[in-house]
């Protein structure tokens, strides 16, 4: 279920699916790069202006999933017009800084994105550009991302499968709106 809170800007209702802290696991495959499994974690959050704010850690796992070094964390600001057109500003710990332009499917909470400018400094690896897709299936948020370079044509390289984290004042709440329960603990399982 979708929460829309009171104090969200009423411009941001439609992005209102992906407020939250988000955590799952994926895959990263690229040319030239290291073929890995990733843990990663993305919070949206708001302040009541008319925006969302997005930060994203990943890290390496091994084959028992355990955290092994940091993957790549990214940080920015997400916007969405009456058109239903999206404007994403990011900035990666490589040294790349993105502007992103996409918009909301009609009907269905999925993002589809492409880079409109990309600047890097010096000491970030080569790249021309990229999409992304991010879509609230089941009450899971997924998200696929393909990447160009300019030796490598646009395809595919990380995709996640994140399920919201349910914070202990989010449990809290949960529980002061269950019915009222027997007393004895028993009735309840019968």
């Amino acid at each position: 279920m979708i929460e829309i809170p009171s104090d969200l800007n009423p411009d941001l209702v439609p992005l209102a699916f992906l407020l939250g802290t988000w955590e799952g696991a994926g895959v990263s495959d690229f040319p030239g790069a290291e073929k890995c499994n990733f843990g990663q974690s993305v919070t949206f959050s708001h302040d009541g202006r008319d925006f969302i704010e997005y930060h994203s850690y990943s890290w390496v796992l091994d084959n028992d999933g355990n955290k092994v070094r940091p993957l790549e964390s990214e940080s920015g600001y997400w916007r969405i017009d009456k058109d239903r057109k999206v404007e994403v500003v990011m900035v990666r710990d490589q040294g790349i800084v993105e502007i992103w332009y996409g918009e909301l499917a009609d009907q269905k909470p999925q993002i589809d994105l492409a880079t409109d400018a990309v600047a890097r400094t010096a000491a970030s690896g080569e790249y021309s550009g990229g999409k992304r897709l991010y879509g609230y299936v089941k009450s899971d948020l997924m998200w696929v991302g393909e990447k160009a370079t300019p030796e490598v044509p646009l395809r595919p390289y990380m995709s996640a499968h994140l399920k919201k984290v349910v914070t202990p004042e989010e449990v809290a709440e949960m529980a002061r709106n269950l019915p009222d329960m027997p007393d004895d603990g028993i009735a309840f399982f019968r």
